[in-house]
């Protein structure tokens, strides 16, 4: 089911890109009610639509039909975030979300494959530790960057993700008590990821052993790929023992105007 879901919504994202007409420097939808394509729990489509109605990057929303579908979609722009996120330099991503949608089914994967918490890193608006809270999984958002984590804490009082102002490569993960974790890594592998992730790696692998690895790869061919593949991390699986469970690929606010989406890279260290 995750699976045919996140289909649908590459599917509806791909109708959406022909047929806006907009000038929003982001967009994004998501389906008014559940339906046959996006069985997806009613309260929990309500939290998502909540998580962008009171999210200050988003100042439009309008309701629309794709693919017969009736949908609300969100316009929105994150240049004053990403211009203050780019102040950390080359080792950590400027912010650039994933689309609200996508982050759902992340957070729906890790659960279904067994992990208990999300630690989102590198979380941005905190969007895939918002979305594991829906899922009843303990979530933990870590961020660098001081206005978008005032953006998050006044986001908490929907659902309360657990924001951290901190250096993901600093952090004492310890605190946190985790028993089986899904660490998702933002930024692409190109973009300042590897750094981050290396960093995040050796700092958990020395307190825990069953960690899931989740990444943001690219297919672009803008991007120097990776010899061992992988959408830009295998040679980064390869040094840390990282066995590849399942790729999911999934819209973001970067592939929007793109014919391949981001495939995100579901991983287990052993």
């Amino acid at each position: 089911m995750i699976e045919d879901i996140a289909k649908n919504i590459i599917n509806l994202k791909q109708e959406f890109s022909k047929i806006y007409s907009g000038t929003s420097h982001i967009q994004e939808v998501i389906p008014f009610s559940p339906s046959d394509l996006f069985p997806i729990d009613e309260g929990h489509l309500k939290l998502l639509h909540q998580f962008a109605k009171n999210n200050p990057i988003y100042y439009n929303s309008y309701k629309q039909e794709i693919m017969n579908i009736s949908c609300i979609v969100y316009e929105g722009d994150i240049n004053k975030y990403w211009l203050n996120s780019i102040q950390y330099g080359s080792s950590h991503a400027p912010f650039s979300p994933t689309w609200i949608l996508s982050a759902y089914v992340n957070a729906l994967l890790a659960k279904h494959i067994g992990c208990t918490e999300i630690i989102d890193i590198g979380s941005g608006d905190g969007r895939i530790a918002y979305c594991g809270t829906i899922l009843n999984l303990k979530s933990y958002s870590i961020e660098i960057d001081e206005m978008l984590v005032e953006l998050q804490k006044s986001l908490i009082t929907i659902l309360d993700f657990h924001p951290f102002c901190s250096d993901a490569v600093k952090f004492d993960y310890s605190s946190l008590q985790l028993s089986t974790p899904a660490f998702f890594i933002g930024g692409l592998a190109q973009m300042g990821g590897l750094e981050l992730a290396s960093g995040v790696l050796k700092k958990v692998n020395s307190i825990l052993k069953n960690v899931y690895w989740i990444f943001a790869g690219t297919l672009s061919q803008k991007y120097a790929s990776d010899p061992k593949n992988y959408a830009g991390w295998g040679t980064l699986m390869g040094k840390n023992n990282l066995k590849h469970v399942q790729t999911i690929l999934l819209p973001t606010v970067w592939t929007f105007h793109e014919t391949d989406d981001t495939p995100y890279v579901f991983t287990k260290s052993f």
